[in-house]
């Protein structure tokens, strides 16, 4: 797969995306469809974290489950610290967990929050795709969240076909185009037959027409 073909359905989609002015800035969506492949076994569903060389193209939001000085820490950068004591009030409002678990793409804690958070929150974060990445012990908070702001999630469930955002469209089509191939990259990894279960890749703005890949 050359990245001149991927660029140029890039650059189409986005052409094709241009004759209406948008009042928000589109994003850049990719759909795999895979073939040959038996979804209804556990073992072959997608669930991966892919950090993305050149970034999502829009902001996403970190909630941080944390206490003393990662909380500090975490406040710098996150956009919502949860402290241990916030976490047991929050445990009994399933309806304000659901919105945080709307509102933030990604969540970390502390190890030691985790049983907790896996009783008290599991049942509304993990069927979301949305349960925290353990800080490890005397890691570094700050650097697993800039971290995640690179990052997409990408699920598979038990479809055949699912997206994921790769960028923006006011992004360089190259670097979107780098960003996809690291994707496929991975996808192809975790697949039993690599990209012989690929059946097709898509791009396409928010608002705009699918273009095919290959």
């Amino acid at each position: 797969m050359a990245e001149k073909q991927i660029v140029d359905a890039i650059k189409k989609a986005i052409e094709g995306s241009s004759a209406r002015e948008r009042k928000f800035k589109q994003t850049l969506d990719l759909a795999i469809n895979l073939k040959n492949v038996d979804m209804k076994n556990p073992k072959n569903r997608l669930d991966e974290e892919i950090q993305l060389p050149h970034g999502r193209g829009r902001d996403c939001k970190i909630a941080v489950f944390a206490g003393g000085e990662t909380a500090v820490k975490a406040k710098e950068r996150a956009e919502l610290v949860i402290s241990p004591e916030q976490l047991n009030e929050l445990a009994g409002d399933k309806k304000k967990i659901k919105k945080i678990a709307e509102e933030y793409t990604f969540f970390i804690a502390e190890a030691p929050m985790m049983a907790t958070i896996g009783k008290s929150l599991g049942k509304v974060l993990a069927p979301r795709g949305k349960m925290p990445k353990p800080i490890p012990p005397h890691g570094d908070a700050t650097s697993i969240i800039e971290a995640m702001r690179n990052t997409i999630r990408l699920r598979s469930k038990d479809k055949k076909t699912f997206h994921t955002i790769v960028g923006a469209e006011d992004m360089d089509p190259e670097k979107v185009a780098e960003n996809i191939e690291v994707l496929i990259k991975r996808v192809e990894s975790r697949l039993e037959r690599g990209r012989m279960n690929i059946g097709s890749v898509y791009i396409k703005t928010t608002m705009g027409p699918a273009v095919r890949i290959f």
